[in-house]
């Protein structure tokens, strides 16, 4: 009897290479959540200066990512990605110097808890923070969008789900699963030790990506800076194709929702690691949040499978209602148990929302426009998260004074699950099955009579 099963074929070794760069840039990145944040909370527990540098970071979103589209539209995407790591191995690498330099001076967060003064070299490091992170994130941005636009020339388009899946996977797990614990250990050695390995996983993410095999240009067309760039109107096309195109301006929206409202809540994670389920060690924080990024892999393994069981339009709506219920019970159930097992749930529905949403938008923006639509989806998408990321600090510094501390913290949850559950009415009538199938065709259509 023959074998009819039909058989996944590789991926291919450039795909090795991109996988292999993503590993090690994840796991810097997972070591930079727990260092960075840890530090600002040695600094100062006021939640709204922790906030900022949080802001610091994802303000390129809102103020950079059109720019960045346009460029990842013109140049070759291997080298965009790959000179974006050396920029960031550049700042991450001074940073580390720094924390050198002020790391004697400062107490511990439980020190400062319990009432020790704020050293006073901090608000220096504060800004110092701010602008590192800063810069890091306008280089995060460009090399973000960049890199998915490269995938679809790396692999099949009938591979995507397969391909986003096994990045996701590897991603999450170096970013949120090995990273955090890895960063609380290398802290309680030294405080700038994060930095400087991060800022080594950064150069090998660099030396992967140059070795890619090919040219990325988009479109195939010769890169290079020889016609003047018409930035109003290169970003103007891209920004008008998303709002045209009903289900990905219906995305756009949707993902900027969820990810101001998360961030409103996980911004004062730190401190509501400390303060409400008392643990007052790197190590224990960075445990903590492996919660959601175990969640982030097992979502990342059966996306593929959840999505053809439920149909994607299903499968996105189950995600808004997971996510949206994990936070408010995060709040509810505080003790570090529940909420470990609470962000697993939640990873795992992140994960589907972001493998379905990924490999849609790689499937229907024309490849000549991905970078831009891309970047204009990320405008709407992430450039909300520093909103977020304002409103989590300003709101609990509001709540105190009503409220318990406790209750301050736990206040901005709450406020996030609730508010994210109540988007269920709106996805349902905008990414339905309905709207994405019928999407899907006419993508099919305008390919075919290219």
């Amino acid at each position: 009897m023959s074998d009819t099963t039909p058989r996944r074929t590789s991926l291919g070794p450039n795909y090795r290479k991109l996988i292999a760069s993503a590993t090690a840039a994840n796991l810097g990145d997972g070591l930079m959540t727990v260092a960075l944040i840890w530090l600002a909370s040695a600094v100062t527990r006021d939640a709204f200066l922790i906030s900022l540098v949080g802001v610091a970071g994802r303000l390129p979103w809102l103020i950079f990512s059109l720019p960045a589209g346009v460029i990842s539209d013109r140049f070759d995407r291997r080298l965009l990605i790959g000179w974006m790591d050396v920029c960031r191995v550049i700042v991450v690498a001074g940073l580390g110097l720094v924390v050198a330099l002020y790391a004697a001076d400062l107490p511990t967060p439980e020190e400062l808890a319990a009432g020790a003064p704020e050293p006073p070299g901090g608000p220096a490091l504060i800004v110092a923070l701010c602008v590192a992170s800063l810069l890091l994130g306008c280089a995060e941005v460009l090399r973000d969008n960049t890199a998915q636009t490269l995938l679809p020339s790396v692999v099949d388009k009938s591979a995507l789900e397969r391909a986003n899946g096994r990045l996701w996977a590897a991603e999450t797990t170096m970013n949120s699963f090995v990273g955090p614990p890895l960063g609380g250990v290398l802290i309680a050695v030294a405080l700038a030790l994060p930095f400087f390995v991060n800022a080594g996983l950064l150069a090998v993410s660099a030396a992967m990506v140059f070795a890619l095999a090919g040219s990325f240009a988009p479109g195939g067309a010769t890169p290079g800076p020889r016609t003047r760039i018409d930035w109003r109107g290169e970003i103007s096309e891209g920004f008008t194709w998303l709002w045209q195109h009903r289900l990905i301006r219906s995305l756009a929206i949707m993902l900027g929702l969820l990810n101001m409202l998360s961030n409103v809540a996980f911004v004062i994670l730190v401190l509501f690691v400390q303060e409400v389920l008392g643990l007052y060690e790197g190590w224990q924080f960075g445990l903590v949040t492996t919660g959601i990024a175990a969640g982030a892999v097992l979502g990342s393994l059966i996306a593929e499978r959840v999505t053809a069981r439920l149909t994607p339009g299903t499968a996105l709506l189950v995600s808004i209602a997971g996510m949206g219920l994990s936070i408010v019970l995060m709040a509810l159930l505080p003790w570090a148990v529940p909420f470990w097992l609470l962000g697993v749930t939640s990873g795992v529905f992140v994960v589907i929302w972001n493998v379905v949403t990924v490999s849609l938008r790689q499937r229907l923006i024309p490849d000549r426009l991905l970078g831009r639509v891309n970047s204009v989806y990320r405008f709407f998408g992430w450039g909300t998260i520093a909103i977020g990321t304002v409103l989590g600090g300003l709101l609990v510094n509001l709540g105190e004074a009503v409220l318990p501390r406790d209750w301050a913290l736990r206040s901005v949850f709450l406020v996030a699950g609730v508010a994210q559950l109540a988007l269920l009415g709106y996805a349902a009538s905008r990414i339905n099955t309905a709207e994405i199938r019928a999407a899907e065709k006419i993508a099919e259509a305008e390919q075919a009579a290219e």
